[in-house]
């Protein structure tokens, strides 16, 4: 549940509860009903903040989710409810929005931290904006942050092997008509057996979103490790058949504990 207050916020609230639909085999929200939530979150608060979806359409320009970190603590479970915190941190690297995000228990319980940049495009043109171009001003939040880690280019493995492909049907698709950011935290999931999740589960994970994934397009998800790291894995995914990787991401993994 959103903020009821109209006023604008620097720090969003909501209150959510873990769905049925959103949980795996071990009745824990997947990481894929992270990215949603803070999705929702991210839109819920631009919007208090003055930047409505359809009004920010209208003057030509709209925030794309283009790199995620995100460290779980703990899964929450049915029926549990969930406090989501987030607010935007200023500009980084010239280009991005930065914004964070702090998902506890009710009773105050950590159960994951994440960072995240966005850029402002032309969603008629398909490209990028100064963030000059946004008329007004965010809220700077100095001093605050949940995950303070720059997101940086990921160094994926030297061997990669293709584990499965998937094309892009409305089911993947999102109001600008490309495959949504969760969906490919979904895909990245698929790559590891059911079995996996019986003995590991996701420590953390950042996705840097490199190319938008149109209607019919191709993805062929490789997978890889490092010989000193084997519970890392580094993903991407290639579009079409080519080298072009529309995404490329990392994920840790540790043994499967009990929640708490």
């Amino acid at each position: 549940m959103p903020a009821k207050s109209t006023l604008p916020q620097p720090i969003w609230c909501e209150q959510l509860h873990v769905h049925v639909y959103e949980t795996d085999l071990n009745n824990r929200w997947k990481p894929a009903a992270f990215f949603l939530a803070m999705e929702e979150a991210a839109a819920n608060h631009a919007r208090n903040l003055g930047y409505d979806y359809p009004d920010m359409m209208a003057k030509g320009m709209i925030w794309v989710l283009s790199r995620l970190k995100i460290r779980f603590d703990d899964f929450p479970t049915i029926p549990e409810k969930i406090i989501l915190q987030t607010f935007p941190r200023g500009i980084q690297q010239k280009i991005f929005f930065t914004r964070d995000f702090l998902f506890t228990s009710a009773s105050g319980r950590r159960l994951a931290v994440a960072t995240s940049a966005w850029l402002l495009i032309d969603p008629h043109k398909r490209r990028m904006l100064l963030p000059t171009s946004l008329p007004g001003s965010l809220p700077l939040n100095e001093g605050l942050s949940t995950l303070n880690e720059t997101l940086e280019k990921i160094a994926l493995p030297g061997e990669m092997s293709p584990v499965l492909t998937r094309t892009a049907g409305y089911s993947d698709l999102d109001l600008m008509n490309h495959v949504n950011n969760a969906r490919y935290v979904e895909w990245i999931c698929d790559c590891f057996p059911t079995d996996h999740y019986r003995r590991y589960q996701p420590t953390w994970l950042q996705i840097n979103y490199n190319h938008e994934v149109l209607p019919g397009t191709t993805v062929t998800l490789a997978l890889g490790t490092r010989s000193n790291e084997p519970l890392v894995h580094g993903i991407c995914g290639n579009l079409d058949g080519s080298e072009t990787h529309a995404f490329e991401a990392e994920i840790g993994w540790r043994e499967f504990r009990q929640p708490e």
